[in-house]
């Protein structure tokens, strides 16, 4: 944050300590004389108090004057409405037009409470956010991804899962729009997650390197490999559920996106052993793979993998994924290779749990 003119570091600190020893008490003539200190406390100075206490606690703060309020609306830049469990939308409403210089906005909810307006309002006044959390908005129509699109268009991070009311249309307009993504939770957005909406992502956000996709059930293989040819920096995508994709999907992934860190299957029964062979073989020098565990490739490659309920797999094909990625594990603690629900796979074992049942072994004998 940037200091004020004239207004030191050390000064800071100096009269933050003394806030710190002399707010909490002291009578009636302390509290005037501590007086002229809060009210001309300098904006980075009542920031640093303010992130001690929650955001309804914020909220209320800006309300004491004039000059903590425009110091408050200036400054703050990461706010999170998960609290309100009553009228969210209007307190959106009356927020957003002072917050204009918010970056980070959650309004996640536990019943939905949000409408358009709300969105409209955020659109209109925080053109500033990057990241931003509508999650379990059911009321939201496409309305909110169109204003979206034009008012807050250096978004990276959008978390919309569980709005079922988006079309595939809405998510198509607002990544044309919206091309700095880096993150987006589509999780359970039935209607809007289609082919057609995974194409457009793979068109506009190239920079896109977090994509959840779970239970979208109308995800096929013509959406994954576009997302593959589209979005090369991927290192977490999460298609559990999407029970239309096909060994092809794991494929084009394995082959185009070799930053790839972390992939859901769960309870894609498509997938065959196929497509667990072409993700061993993105490591062909198995030799050079373990000479270099102590080094800097243990954080290369796949680190989680979720094959639950995949029930088409059998163990040597899931074995060769686990040999060809060294943080992949089955063992207590450390589970990243997920197997549950696949009773044939109980023989798959990570480097770490080999050496343990070898060591248990020489013990007993």
């Amino acid at each position: 944050m940037v200091m004020q003119e004239g207004v030191r570091s050390e000064d800071l600190d100096s009269c933050f300590k003394k806030l710190m020893v002399f707010g909490g008490g002291g009578g009636a003539t302390l509290r005037r004389e501590m007086a002229p200190i809060w009210k001309d406390i300098p904006m980075e100075l009542l920031l640093r108090i303010l992130s001690f206490v929650d955001d309804k606690t914020v909220i209320r703060v800006s309300g004491v004057c004039c000059g903590w309020r425009e110091a408050i609306c200036l400054g703050l830049t990461r706010l999170c409405l998960s609290w309100c469990k009553n009228n969210m939308n209007d307190l959106v409403l009356t927020l957003a037009p002072k917050f204009t210089r918010l970056q980070t906005l959650i309004l996640r909810q536990d019943k939905p409470q949000l409408e358009d307006s709300a969105v409209e309002s955020i659109a209109n006044f925080c053109h500033d956010i990057r990241e931003l959390d509508l999650s379990k908005s059911f009321k939201l129509t496409d309305r909110s991804l169109h204003v979206l699109a034009h008012g807050c268009p250096n978004l990276t991070k959008l978390n919309i899962s569980g709005c079922t009311a988006f079309n595939d249309s809405g998510i198509a307009y607002l990544t044309s729009f919206c091309k700095k993504l880096k993150s987006l939770n589509l999780c359970g957005c039935v209607r809007a997650t289609t082919d057609r909406a995974l194409q457009a992502i793979a068109y506009n956000c190239s920079e896109l390197q977090t994509l959840n996709l779970g239970w979208c059930e109308k995800v096929g293989d013509l959406g994954v490999t576009s997302l593959a040819n589209g979005c090369p920096n991927l290192r977490a995508l999460d298609l559990c559920g999407c029970v239309l994709i096909t060994d092809e999907s794991v494929i084009a992934l394995a082959n185009r996106c070799p930053h790839l860190r972390s992939l859901g299957l769960y309870y894609c029964q498509n997938i065959t052993d196929r497509a667990m062979y072409s993700l061993a073989q993105r490591v062909r020098n198995k030799h050079a793979v373990w000479q270099s565990i102590k080094t800097r490739y243990e954080y290369d490659g796949l680190m989680n993998l979720n094959i639950s309920q995949c029930t088409a797999l059998t163990p040597p094909a899931v074995q060769a994924v686990c040999d060809s990625f060294p943080s992949l594990h089955t063992c207590p603690g450390r589970h990243s290779l997920i197997i549950s629900g696949c009773l044939n796979l109980t023989s798959v074992h990570c480097a770490c749990g080999v050496h343990a049942h070898h060591a248990a072994s020489t013990t007993t004998h």
